[in-house]
């Protein structure tokens, strides 16, 4: 390991921690005791895990941002997706905030407990997964749901999604077509055996299609479980506007790539993207 890396590896030792004690936290503030190890979200920035209480099994769930980005509608997006019924997902019971005075901003969120296993430990699938059928009509329906549900929040306006795809791809689109979507839909935001859908940040108005393209970028390393995503949501995903959605979602990806999420998924993208 070369020293840089070593700096690193230190660096995110110590915000680890720091993190587990902003979880400690906001356990004494809810009266409730941590049960299960600690699940670590996308470079660090929150911590979550199962709790114990009063009221019985709950979830909770810590995130830090620097205090000028801790705010808008992804700081928020957890609990305002309460408004999200009629399908199987985390519902936000309580929260409380706190910062570090121009460093960062916390917020802790005490959640409903939904049961199941992450579909993959990463965003992206590496290997295929059998899924029943019911599973598939379950996902079907509940996106089906979140897209009638009425919103003003905004995963990304038509500006930043055509910058996006301009910059990646070289491409100039235009979005005809919107609804609500989840606005992050990957393999470790699904639990099986029994559909749930976790990770409400970003939920808001998108391209139609956007969730079922989102997960069919994420599938591209496992092969047949891409075909079954394809064939599930063929009418979106075939469709003018699910070809839209797919370059806005090949996009988002390859931004990922660049940040070196996921580097094995910037050729499949890229060939999705010359084949649309």
């Amino acid at each position: 390991m070369s020293p840089a890396d070593a700096e690193v590896a230190e660096a995110d030792r110590r915000f680890s921690e720091w993190m587990r004690g902003n979880l400690d936290h906001a356990a004494g503030h809810f009266h409730v005791t941590v049960t299960g190890d600690p699940v670590f979200g996308w470079r660090l920035r929150s911590i979550s895990a199962p709790v114990d209480g009063p009221d019985g099994p709950r979830w909770l769930r810590v995130v830090s941002e620097q205090v000028q980005w801790a705010q808008g509608d992804w700081w928020s997006g957890n609990a305002d997706a309460n408004t999200v019924t009629g399908i199987r997902k985390p519902r936000v019971l309580d929260s409380v905030e706190w910062e570090i005075p121009e460093a960062r901003r916390q917020r802790a969120e005490l959640m409903t407990h939904v049961p199941g296993r992450p579909c993959s430990s990463t965003d992206a699938l590496r290997t295929d997964i059998e899924l029943p059928a019911t599973w598939w009509a379950e996902l079907r329906r509940s996106l089906g749901v979140i897209s009638s549900t009425p919103t003003v929040r905004m995963r990304k306006d038509e500006p930043a999604i055509r910058k996006a795809v301009h910059d990646a791809l070289g491409r100039s689109i235009e979005v005809r077509e919107w609804e609500t979507v989840h606005g992050d839909l990957h393999w470790a935001n699904l639990l099986h055996p029994e559909l749930g859908i976790l990770d409400w940040e970003l939920w808001g108005r998108g391209p139609v299609g956007a969730d079922a393209a989102s997960l069919y970028c994420y599938s591209l390393l496992a092969p047949r479980t891409a075909a079954t995503v394809r064939d599930v949501f063929a009418d979106k995903l075939d469709s003018e506007s699910g070809r839209t959605a797919l370059l806005c979602a090949a996009a988002r990806l390859l931004h990922r790539t660049e940040m070196g999420d996921h580097p094995e998924l910037a050729e499949p993208l890229r060939r999705l993207a010359t084949s649309l």
